[in-house]
């Protein structure tokens, strides 16, 4: 199923995101997390995509195994730093015949060490998200930034570049991070004025441990609001307490924004399958609403 089509229900929906292994070896305990997660039936999942399509197989066979296994519609990530438009097409085809009709079009982060030329026949996430429109029946997502794009020199000019994704085809955008809803709701206020009104899906991560506090930050330049530094400061030593901790901190902003009409949540529940039990538990009877 499409996502474009699925969040136009007038039903609430709860999604989440699963990332590949960088390994083969890894690839079973990876599957298993990702197996995991989708026996719980979520709505749909998502399926990143390394550096450079570093692991675009195991990208595909993820997703096509959730989807076979559990009947649950998945998101393939596909980036187009470093590559080819050649190299894209062969991707978007092996997407095809594996059952994928959903992709999150990124520019992607650089890989370490790459001595090639980056930005060989992409700069922007636009021209993927134009080249993909051009080759099949795909729905198209891109990703947003609430507290702006890190490449972006200001908010006017992430916004600009958020259009042009749209204008290329867009059907749907679902943001970065971040952990004050007030930061979401005046992103929304900006992007509608500029006149884009494609469906935007809010990406809440619970933070379940120290580090991931800081890694955070340096991924995408979020603000971590002085309420969630107390959490952090009082349980971040102690790993049960830190977990149950941030599941309660993110279930709090989810019905924050659902409270406030938000009908479509997207979890980065980084392979864990018990932070999407702890969310989904605390949602059900929202949900049914």
């Amino acid at each position: 199923m499409k996502i474009r089509d699925l969040i136009t229900q007038d039903k609430a929906t709860l999604s989440f995101e699963v990332f590949p292994p960088k390994k083969d070896t890894d690839f079973a305990d990876v599957e298993a997390a990702a197996l995991g997660i989708a026996a719980f039936k979520p709505d749909y999942m998502s399926v990143t995509y390394g550096a450079g399509g570093s692991t675009k197989g195991h990208t595909i066979q993820l997703a096509r195994e959730i989807q076979e296994k559990y009947d649950v519609p998945t998101i393939a990530h596909l980036t187009c730093v470093c590559a080819s438009k050649e190299g894209i097409k062969t991707a978007l085809a092996d997407m095809k015949n594996a059952g994928i009709e959903n992709i999150l079009a990124l520019r992607g982060d650089i890989p370490k060490n790459y001595d090639g030329q980056v930005f060989a026949e992409f700069s922007h996430a636009s021209e993927l998200v134009e080249l993909i429109k051009e080759t099949g029946d795909f729905c198209v997502g891109g990703a947003c930034y609430p507290e702006v794009h890190p490449d972006s020199a200001n908010k006017h000019e992430d916004i600009i570049g958020l259009k042009k994704k749209v204008d290329a085809g867009c059907d749907y955008l679902t943001t970065q991070m971040f952990f004050d809803n007030n930061i979401f709701f005046n992103f929304m206020y900006r992007i509608r004025e500029a006149g884009i009104s494609v469906p935007i899906i809010p990406g809440i991560m619970p933070i379940t441990r120290r580090v991931q506090v800081k890694n955070a930050v340096k991924l995408s330049g979020c603000n971590v609001p002085e309420r969630f530094k107390s959490i952090v400061d009082a349980f971040g030593d102690t790993e049960a307490a830190m977990r149950q901790a941030g599941i309660a901190y993110a279930t709090d902003q989810i019905i924050d924004l659902m409270a406030n009409g938000v009908k479509h949540i997207h979890v980065y529940s980084m392979n864990k399958p018990e932070v999407a039990a702890g969310i989904q538990k605390n949602l059900s009877e929202i949900l049914k609403i």
